[in-house]
């Protein structure tokens, strides 16, 4: 889940600040999406008296096929406790974050796991400001679920439920207010999309015809089956650069089931890694208007380099989008994201926006009259590993201890796990919220060096472990 802070496993429901996810019919179920949505009405009457002063609740879905039984069990925990409910039905993320401001809505709930595998769900709560709930948030909603002591309504009290059927609308409309949509238009750019039968399916198509492209669209129905893992890195890409290959497209392009996420293929047919859409896209703001730039302390060093490159001040925060979000509205930043392929435009929204990173690279690439990978080959390149080590949770502390002490470093940031830090070389080291596992990324100019940073963290780590 997004929001950056610990999780905890409860009989198998990964529960967070940011919400609930979990296997449906196991660990997930509609007694449970009940449970934590009439919490999440309760939550956001904060403050009210009467029953009859309603607050209002956005909730949309994506397109798994558990989604319509858990969005009922939604919609009846909201109704329950009063709240007016506002329905987009199948819609984007960022588009039901967008809506919160239209409807000056108290919150908002999306039903999707993102790029988690088919059978698992999730439910993600949003504050009014759009973001995820952060850590203050979060802990007086989890406190409010455990105590249980939720409103109920009279049966002359209920909420009210309508839709919202234009949320897309306003969300491309606000999109295309901000690129060169005849730019694009000129270049007639051949663009193929997979959007992993997810929700991507109802609006990246129609801004793809909207903006003169030729389209060639794959894995773009909603029936919520995923032709292969839905993560939108580079060993799912094989069917889009394929795509890309046979039909000579200018690019590619891949969104996770929420949309809040993008991938880029080059128009060779190769997937070059899901932290560069963050990066091609700062690169192309950072072109146009300079200002500070913030993303998360796993993502690649090639954000600090544009960010000199252009005199930017660049900030890191933990991992979380809530966390990004919040420091990008706090130094006024002109850009930010994470290294997953979120990218957060502060034109559109504090969120991570699939559809709008779509247009801004897309309005790079034509006004810039070169391909995509020769604007690939124009950015600073480091080799980034990501491992992932099996370590006990009641040891994580010795473990810190370990490696603050054995590997010196010239800076270390520990407010989230510990990253070790030299000139042009880095490791991040953190514990799963939700596994007995460490995850260990490093980044460096060569692989081989980037291996290397990770062999001797996992060495300490198996020291530790094995004492």
């Amino acid at each position: 889940m997004s929001g950056g802070v610990s999780v905890t496993e409860i009989d198998e429901l990964m529960i967070s600040v940011a919400g609930i996810r979990g296997v449906v019919g196991l660990a997930l179920t509609p007694e449970t999406t009940l449970r934590f949505a009439r919490a999440y009405g309760t939550f956001c009457r904060k403050g009210r008296e009467s029953p009859r002063d309603r607050p209002k609740v956005l909730v949309a879905r994506d397109t798994r096929p558990s989604g319509e039984m858990l969005h009922h069990s939604v919609l009846a925990g909201l109704l329950d406790t009063c709240c007016e409910v506002i329905d987009l039905g199948i819609a984007a993320t960022p588009t039901l974050q967008l809506a919160i401001f239209h409807h000056e809505a108290d919150g908002a709930v999306a039903i999707t796991a993102s790029h988690n595998p088919q059978e698992w769900n999730a439910l993600k709560f949003f504050q009014p400001n759009g973001m995820y709930l952060n850590k203050v948030k979060g802990k007086q909603f989890l406190d409010l679920t455990e105590a249980g002591e939720f409103t109920r309504c009279r049966w002359d009290t209920l909420g009210t439920w309508t839709e919202d059927t234009e949320a897309t609308r306003r969300h491309l409309d606000r999109i295309e207010t901000l690129v060169d949509v005849t730019a694009i238009r000129r270049r007639k750019l051949k663009v193929v999309l997979d959007c992993c039968n997810g929700a991507a399916g109802v609006i990246s198509p129609l801004l793809l015809r909207e903006l003169g492209c030729e389209r060639v669209l794959i894995n773009c129905d909603l029936t919520g089956h995923f032709p292969h893992s839905p993560e939108p890195v580079k060993e799912n890409l094989a069917q889009l650069c394929q795509a890309v290959r046979e039909s000579g497209a200018d690019v590619g392009f891949a969104h996770d089931p929420d949309v809040d996420r993008i991938a880029v293929v080059t128009e060779k047919g190769e997937a070059v890694g899901e932290e560069y859409s963050l990066v091609l896209s700062t690169a192309y703001v950072l072109s146009k208007v300079q200002g500070p730039v913030v993303t998360n302390l796993s993502t690649t060093q090639t954000m600090r380099d544009l960010a000199v490159q252009h005199g930017c001040e660049m900030h890191w925060t933990p991992i979380g989008d809530v966390n990004v979000s919040e420091k990008m509205k706090e130094v006024g930043a002109v850009i930010g994201g994470e290294g997953n392929g979120g990218v957060i435009l502060p034109e559109i929204q504090y969120a991570r926006d699939g559809v709008g990173a779509l247009a801004l690279l897309l309005e790079y690439l034509a006004t810039s009259g070169k391909s995509m990978s020769a604007l690939i080959d124009e950015l600073p390149r480091y080799a980034i590993v990501k491992r992932t080590v099996q370590f006990p949770r009641d040891r994580i502390h010795q473990a810190w201890d370990e490696l603050q002490q054995t590997i010196s470093a010239d800076e270390v940031d520990d407010r989230d796990g510990l990253k070790f830090v030299w000139e042009t070389r880095w490791v991040h080291v953190r514990p799963s919220g939700t596994e007995p596992i460490v995850r260990v990324i490093a980044e460096a100019a060569k692989e081989a060096e980037a291996n290397r940073l990770c062999d001797a963290v996992e060495e300490r780590l198996r020291l530790v472990a094995a004492a």
